[in-house]
Parts: C-alpha cells; sequence; structure tokens
C-alpha cells in the first residue's frame, strides 16, 4: 500500500535531509504540512508537486 502522508522522520529521510533543514524548508513554505492532532504530516502528493516544481539540476530535462 502506497502512504498518503508522511511523517517528519519518513520525509527527511525520502528527501536526504536533516530535520533543520525540513523545519526551514516548512517554515518557507518550500515544504507543505498539516497537522494530524500532535503530529506534523507531509502529503504525498504535496510532497510530488514540490519536488516536481525544482530546477532541473545540471544535464537534467529542460
Amino acid at each position: 500500500m502506497i502512504p498518503i502522508a508522511y511523517g517528519v522522520s519518513d520525509t527527511c529521510r525520502l528527501l536526504g535531509i536533516g530535520r533543520t533543514t525540513f523545519y526551514r524548508l516548512a517554515k518557507e513554505g518550500t515544504i507543505k504540512t498539516r497537522k494530524l492532532g500532535a503530529r506534523t504530516v507531509v502529503l504525498a502528493k504535496d510532497l510530488e508537486m514540490m519536488l516536481s516544481s525544482l530546477p532541473p539540476g545540471p544535464g537534467g530535462a529542460q
């Protein structure tokens, strides 16, 4: 089953970033977060949209 949302730790692991960077990106609005009770989560579709909006890297598709 494909998750529809990821917790902070899972999102950090998937992106290869630390918690400090995660919270900085969330504060900037780059990563859209939601609250589920006391838990902070990122919807899988929001994570995919965020990654799709990043500029291509060197040698990447235009």
